[in-house]
């Protein structure tokens, strides 16, 4: 599994929603990513990829692009 499908199922898992709407996805475009569910997204990143973000990085996720900016200083490509 490369890395993209491993990031896009972890949106697919956590959020329920489907790989088609990722591009634009962003925090509280549906209920299900509120906060709670940005925790356990982020959580699922850590594990997923074997890292630890940053506070200030968390905060600053917002966005699925985003999070491929933010994981890239993590040495994670995807």
């Amino acid at each position: 599994m490369t890395n993209l499908e491993k990031y896009n199922q972890v949106f697919v898992q956590t959020f329920e929603v489907s790989e088609e709407i990722l591009p634009g996805y962003k925090y509280q475009d549906t209920a299900s990513w509120d906060s709670v569910g940005h925790m356990s997204m982020i959580s699922s990143l850590e594990e997923t990829f074997d890292i630890m973000m940053d506070t200030e990085d968390i905060i600053d996720f917002s966005s699925y692009e985003k999070g491929k900016e933010i994981l890239s200083k993590y040495d994670v490509v995807i």
